[in-house]
């Protein structure tokens, strides 16, 4: 099993209320164990991807990964003390809209 779905989980609810109003047989509790443990790993690996794709900024600093610097809104910093009549160092070109063009 890959994927949770709406199946596995109602099978998972159906089995929990019946362990509670009449018992489960021992097919049914292995059943239960089974679709539990893939629930739980489903969940975990959920998080895990979602903490995977989260980048973290130095607050101090403002430099993520990505070598950049960045406002406090997340946007890119450029520094324009550089040379005006070349490519800059923030990728931009003479004109590229900074008020130092």
């Amino acid at each position: 099993m890959n994927m949770m779905t709406k199946e596995n989980i109602d099978r998972i609810n159906f089995l929990s209320k019946k362990s509670k109003s009449e018992g489960l047989s021992e097919e049914e509790k292995e059943e239960q164990i089974i679709l539990r443990r893939h629930y739980i790993d489903f969940i975990k690996k959920q998080v895990k991807d979602q903490l995977e794709c989260i980048e973290i900024v130095d607050d101090k600093s403002n430099e993520c990964a990505c070598g950049h610097k960045h406002d406090h809104h997340g946007h890119h910093v450029h520094n324009h003390e550089h040379d005006h009549n070349h490519n800059h160092e923030c990728g931009h070109s003479k004109g590229c809209g900074c008020k130092k063009h």
